[in-house]
């Protein structure tokens, strides 16, 4: 009798923890959606050109919540984020860029988003966010370079010579992109993580 109904207790327990962990999940996707849609607003609302000679780089602070939620679920959450809002980004706010815009966002973000959160995730402190972050912006920059000499001129039809002509315009520009961005979620990570966990 007494093994029953120990048995029947740890059921009840597995039952709950079953229930946590979907619950978990769910609070967890919706946190996720609202980063999403904070960094479609963000995109709507701040874009400016960095350098006037390349007006068509436009810095805004959309990898702000990408990166928050970077530091806060993972770096594969993160990757989730940056497809989801590239996409989302797009086909709405973005839409003139198209596909090209998506890819661009994709590779740029992600590498930021795999470098800086696999960093962090392994020892969460300041001066490893630092780290991460400042590696992050590096990654960036480099990946964009052959990302802009080979996918640029497939979707834009701009001649790999000019491309190169513009790079140090477009490294630059991704460089101080992700600076700025990894600047401002180093000092508002700690303030607004809490109400996202």
């Amino acid at each position: 009798m007494e093994k029953s109904d120990r048995f029947i207790g740890d059921e009840h327990a597995v039952g709950n923890d079953h229930v946590k962990k979907r619950r978990h999940r769910t609070e967890r996707t919706a946190k996720m959606g609202m980063l999403v849609a904070i960094s479609v607003v963000l995109v709507y609302i701040i874009h400016f050109p960095i350098f006037p000679a390349v007006p068509f780089l436009e810095y805004d602070p959309a990898d702000i919540p990408i990166l928050i939620g970077t530091f806060l679920f993972g770096p594969f959450a993160g990757t989730v984020l940056t497809v989801v809002t590239s996409i989302v980004q797009g086909v709405t706010v973005s839409a003139h860029s198209g596909i090209y815009g998506i890819l661009m966002h994709i590779i740029a973000t992600g590498a930021f988003v795999l470098t800086a959160g696999l960093i962090y995730k392994k020892n969460k402190t300041k001066k490893t966010a630092i780290i991460a972050l400042l590696l992050g912006t590096l990654a960036m920059a480099l990946i964009m370079i052959p990302a802009n000499l080979v996918i640029t001129p497939l979707f834009m039809g701009t001649p790999v010579n000019v491309i190169w002509d513009l790079m140090p315009f477009i490294v630059a520009f991704n460089a101080i992109k992700a600076g700025i961005n990894g600047v401002v979620t180093f000092f508002i990570y700690k303030r607004v993580s809490p109400l996202l966990r």
